[in-house]
Parts: C-alpha cells; structure tokens; sequence
C-alpha cells in the first residue's frame, strides 16, 4: 500500500462567560384618545430613558437605543357583535447593554413595576473583539484535530506522512446534514421572581456561551 486518501472531520469547542446583556425593554400606553395616549406614552418612557443614561454615565451601560414612537388604533367588538369606539395603542422600544448581569439586574428590579413597561428578551454576548478571537483559536484546534485523526488511520494502515490536500468548513467537502455554522454562540438566561411585581426582584443568571468550530479535511497518506 503505497498512498491512500485520508478524509476526516475535526471539531472544537469552548466554553465561556458572557461578556455583555443586551435587553430590551417597551413602554405601553393606550386610551380612547389618540393624543393622550401619545403624550401618556411619551411620560411614561421618560424615568426610563433617563435611569437608562445615568447608568450610562457610571459604566453599567455600554450603549443603549430607543425606537420612534409607534402608534397604532383598533376597533374592538363586545359580546353582542356590535364594533367598539377605537382604541389607540402606543409604544416607545428601548434596548440597553450592560456589562454586567447584577447590573442588569438591579436596573430591571427597579423598571419593571413601572407603569406601562414591559421587560423583554435578553441577548447574552461577547465582545466583537473576544468573538472573533475565539472563533480563531477554535476553528485553529478543530484543524489540529483533524490532522491528529489524519495521522492515527495513516499510522494504523503501516503508513507515515500524511500531506494535505483539502479543508473546508462542514458539508463542503462531503454532503451532509446541517451542523451549526462555525463559531455558533448558543445562550440562554434564566430570570427569578420573587413576592409580587411591585417588589420583584430579578436575577439573570447567564449559561455559558459555547463557541463550536468543525472542519473537513482530506489528506494524502503514503
């Protein structure tokens, strides 16, 4: 046995805290009026947009955005079938990212009894600069990997080099089903309550963010 090609699969993956929380946050007002609704709206979401830049201005928040009002009107129908004066319904979305989870928090302890705000998702992140360093380190060791297995078949069919010849990243190289991409963060926080909305209490406690890489190579064994 002079040459043989080699295809193998390599994977890596890590594990790490999360460096930022990005949440958003809705204020809501409605009314038969259009105009008070608005102006009711608008009074709400200010304390809000306010604790939001003061936690700005001490480091707890790294950025933060606030969308346009949005204002919307139905028409609802009681028991009887019979079509309702309007309703008008508006809305302000805020979104913040903390650096902290206990920051995070404190801040959603205080604004979730609030009148008219709505505590929403949570995105559990990394930094640009720490994701895209990751991503390397992991997608370097998943090639590692598969140059390790390259080696073992070649060493257990009598053979000693191994040259490569192709890598790509999953199903490129052979069909496949789909895996998750290369550098694929999975997260998840879980929120506690405690007593009654008026006194809540909020911890977010963050899982790990996983980073995964997994490559496909193909080697000439001699």
């Amino acid at each position: 046995m002079s040459e043989v090609t080699v295809t193998v699969r390599g994977e890596h993956e890590i594990r790490v805290a999360p460096e930022r929380a990005t949440i958003r946050v809705s204020v809501r007002a409605e009314g038969p009026e259009r105009a008070s609704v608005v102006e009711h709206a608008m009074r709400l979401t200010e304390p809000v947009r306010d604790s939001i830049t003061a936690r700005k201005e001490s480091g707890a928040v790294v950025d933060w955005t606030s969308t346009r009002l949005s204002v919307r009107a139905e028409r609802p129908w009681n028991n009887e079938g019979t079509r309702l004066a309007p309703v008008h319904y508006a809305s302000i979305d805020l979104t913040a990212t903390f650096t902290e989870a206990s920051e995070l928090s404190l801040w959603v302890s205080d604004v979730s009894p609030w009148d008219g705000v709505e505590v929403g998702w949570v995105n559990w992140h990394l930094t640009p600069e720490t994701n895209a360093r990751l991503e390397s380190e992991v997608a370097s060791e998943a090639v590692g990997v598969a140059v390790a297995r390259a080696r073992a078949y070649a060493t257990a069919l009598g053979l000693h080099d191994v040259e490569p010849v192709e890598i790509a990243d999953v199903g490129l190289i052979t069909p496949t089903a789909a895996h998750p991409a290369a550098g694929m963060a999975k997260f998840r926080g879980m929120v506690q309550e405690s007593g009654d909305m008026t006194g809540a209490s909020m911890s977010y406690e963050p899982d790990e963010i996983v980073i995964t890489a997994t490559v496909e190579a193909r080697f000439i064994a001699r």
